[in-house]
């Protein structure tokens, strides 16, 4: 029960930093292209991870068979997701973001079920459902724009890596510490991106890369959303279920659909505390299974 809790503390905590990422990616992504400010929050991430490693003195030590494995995970999630939502955020909004990539879980669920076997239980089908529709009632009044069909498709495509990555990181062998799974699976994007993102540097102004809402912002995303969100959410799946640690994925719509009104003046649905009751219902069924 100890770790139930611990690591729907670990998960929820992580959604809801996440919630915050999709406003500041709207603000800095205006300023800095998707691609470029992936790869500057990985840097940023990877140096202060590595600076934890080292306090911490973690190993970085990992088997052959265990290596192929978390560049995989580097290459779907921190990669591939997370480019393809930078660019879902900027051709849409905070809004159509949270709405869309609530579809995580649902992902999870199946990917667990298919890669690890998972059990799939009455409870689990109902949690799932009752936050989905929570979501729904969260965004469903906040006039999101759905014509921006480009950035639903990123945003889809976002999700969809992202379950595929989480279900995969519970394969990772538990005597890997989260630190060292997740400053590897960094490491991994930052090699990739590093070939797109040299060319296109000096195009980037360098007084508005100094604006304090800019860097504040990049640093936020590298250090808050990348590094902590990053090791909160490896952590949390290896105390839970992926099926139903996947249902903590919801708090990010909430928190992203609040600070989108609180912050950027998006519109917020009259039934946003219907739904977030909704979401907490069906979180409280998966923690008290």
């Amino acid at each position: 029960m100890k770790n139930t809790w611990l690591g729907s503390l670990y998960l929820a905590l992580a959604a809801s930093i996440w919630g915050g990422m999709y406003v500041v990616v709207k603000v800095v992504v205006a300023v800095i292209p998707p691609i470029e400010l992936v790869w500057m929050r990985y840097c940023v991430a990877f140096i202060s991870l590595l600076i934890i490693s080292l306090i911490t003195k973690q190993s970085w030590r990992m088997r052959k068979r265990d290596f192929f494995l978390v560049t995989l995970i580097g290459i779907i999630g921190n990669t591939l997701s997370i480019v393809t939502q930078e660019f879902g955020t900027m051709y849409s909004s905070a809004q159509m973001g949270a709405i869309i990539t609530s579809a995580t879980p649902a992902f999870m669920v199946v990917f667990s079920r298919l890669l690890l076997k998972e059990r799939l239980n009455v409870k689990k089908v109902v949690s799932v459902c009752l936050a989905t529709i929570g979501v729904l009632l969260i965004v469903g009044n906040g006039h999101v724009n759905l014509s921006n069909q480009i950035g639903g498709v990123f945003l889809l495509i976002a999700a969809l890596t992202w379950a595929l990555m989480s279900v995969l990181i519970k394969r990772v062998p538990k005597d890997y510490s989260s630190i060292e799974v997740t400053n590897y699976s960094i490491l991994v994007a930052v090699i990739i991106l590093t070939p797109f993102v040299l060319g296109h540097l000096d195009e980037l102004r360098l007084s508005q890369l100094m604006h304090p809402t800019i860097w504040g912002g990049v640093l936020y995303l590298g250090i808050v959303s990348t590094a902590c969100g990053f090791l909160l959410w490896n952590r949390g799946l290896q105390l839970l279920n992926a099926s139903s640690g996947g249902l903590f994925f919801f708090f990010q719509p909430i928190m992203g659909t609040f600070l989108g009104w609180l912050l950027l003046g998006e519109r917020i649905g009259g039934t946003f505390w219907i739904g977030t009751a909704l979401v907490l219902c069906g979180v409280l069924f998966v923690i008290r299974e």
